[in-house]
């Protein structure tokens, strides 16, 4: 899909993308445009992809979901099957799943209160997946950074 985004466009979404809660007429006032106009543009934004979802970052040690862990699993699938990739993103604990280059298939993000409950998704998921042939485990000590914020740029070249 082609997208056609104006630098209004690129304002929009830099604004949405700093707090997705702001309302069309703060919007509108940022941008120089009437509400009605800026709820159209949103709305045309959405229907193109470029807005995918809206939604709140909850802090995961609010939530017991202290252990961040990077997983790199090895499969046996031919490349451009997507049947494992699809079964890892049915696991609710992975956050990402990443189909890559090199010796390994796909590296996942996972979220777990602990190394028992990454030993329990290990055991009772993944090794459920068939084609996994080994993994991986990273183990996050701390996180420096943890952002989805894209660069949106003034303009589009």
């Amino acid at each position: 899909m082609e997208y056609k985004l104006d630098e209004i466009d690129l304002k929009i979404l830099r604004m949405m993308q700093d707090n997705a809660r702001i309302n069309n007429s703060e919007l509108a006032k940022e941008v120089g445009m009437a509400p009605s106009a800026i709820l159209e543009r949103v709305k045309k934004l959405e229907q193109k992809e470029v807005l995918l979802e809206f939604n709140a970052r909850v802090n995961p040690k609010a939530i017991n979901q202290k252990m961040l862990s990077f997983i790199f699993i090895k499969v046996d699938e031919i490349i451009g099957d997507e049947e494992t990739g699809k079964l890892l993103a049915e696991i609710p604990e992975v956050l990402e799943v990443h189909d890559i280059a090199g010796d390994d298939g796909y590296m996942i993000k996972v979220r777990t209160s602990d190394s028992l409950a990454l030993v329990h998704l290990m055991r009772n998921s993944l090794s459920k997946i068939q084609g996994i042939i080994s993994t991986r485990t990273i183990i996050v000590l701390q996180t420096v950074k943890e952002d989805n914020k894209l660069i949106i740029p003034e303009i589009l070249d």
